[in-house]
């Protein structure tokens, strides 16, 4: 069996995934696929969770009870399970935005949902750029005016380039975790709406923010940024590391940038015999269900992504 059989073997997200990336299949097949993601498997999962109040596990980013946030640990670790998260990952599953009970649950969120920081309704951001280019990601992806955010984002990018939430803190360095945010929904905006000079301007400072290291690499001395980095994870939350920043350049559509050939060898490195990537790091916190069978296992979605990353990257070649 080849990587492509087994990852057709899987949940219809990374079915259809996998037949509009690496397949080619007809354009009719993959939206037939596409459309069993919020019927059945993962997708028709995540929807069942929602509550009877529109939102997933009675919070924006948290989850909650009668409006107050639930007690966690960071011991245990964040609590994967409340709306910000769950429709990040119903984006990530790629479902189709005109589905009605996706068009339903999005509306349920922008009219009912509130940020902790300081009730600010859902789609309308907060103060960190980390959570604000997840706004734009999903308000881009389903459907939502979030144009205000993108212009708050792009006057807070950094002289280096790129983003950083603890810039109310006084840094003044960008984070790798933020910018990745950030150019996703910059980016997603961008293809959705066309966006403006500004905001395409500052997607393109913020990619140099990255090539400059590598992807990888500290800019002052060449040492790894962090080893987590090189640990490829999916979900990756917030958490940047080399596989997701492939995957971002891949979504422009433009040619790879030489800078990025250390990053894709690392990719090419960790391919396994059978022709799977494996799943590195889960990060701790509660979730909704576990898709995969863990870390050291063979992962369909890693191996949906790096194959697509490898393909888009030979293909240029």
């Amino acid at each position: 069996m080849t990587a492509i059989d087994w990852l057709l073997e899987g949940d219809p997200a990374v079915r259809w995934q996998t037949l509009r990336d690496l397949v080619d299949a007809p354009a009719g097949a993959v939206a037939a696929e596409r459309a069993r993601v919020t019927r059945e498997g993962w997708g028709a999962r995540l929807l069942a969770l929602r509550g009877d109040d529109g939102l997933w596990a009675g919070g924006a980013l948290f989850p909650a009870r009668d409006g107050a946030p639930l007690p966690w640990s960071r011991e245990e670790g964040q609590p994967w399970t409340a709306t910000a998260n769950v429709l990040q990952l119903l984006l990530e599953l790629g479902v189709d935005p005109e589905d009605d009970a996706i068009r339903k649950a999005v509306a349920d969120v922008r009219d009912k949902a509130r940020w902790e920081h300081a009730g600010q309704p859902y789609f309308e951001g907060e103060v960190e750029p980390c959570i604000n280019g997840m706004v734009v990601s999903q308000g881009a992806y389903f459907g939502v005016d979030v144009r205000p955010v993108v212009d708050r984002l792009v006057g807070e990018q950094m002289a280096d380039g790129g983003w950083n939430c603890e810039a109310e803190n006084g840094s003044v360095r960008g984070s790798f975790h933020t910018t990745i945010r950030v150019l996703e929904g910059l980016l997603l905006h961008e293809r959705e709406s066309g966006g403006s000079d500004a905001s395409i301007a500052a997607r393109h400072r913020g990619e140099a923010y990255l090539l400059e290291r590598h992807l990888l690499r500290r800019r002052s001395t060449g040492d790894v940024i962090d080893p987590d980095f090189l640990q490829f994870s999916f979900p990756t939350r917030w958490h940047f590391d080399v596989l997701r920043g492939l995957e971002h350049f891949r979504s422009t559509g433009e040619r790879p940038d030489p800078r990025l050939v250390e990053a894709i060898e690392l990719v090419r490195s960790k391919q396994q015999p059978d022709g799977t990537w494996l799943l590195e790091h889960t990060y701790r916190g509660a979730v909704p269900f576990a898709m995969e069978d863990g870390d050291g296992r063979p992962s369909r979605w890693n191996t949906l992504r790096a194959l697509r990353v490898l393909g888009w990257y030979d293909g240029a070649s």
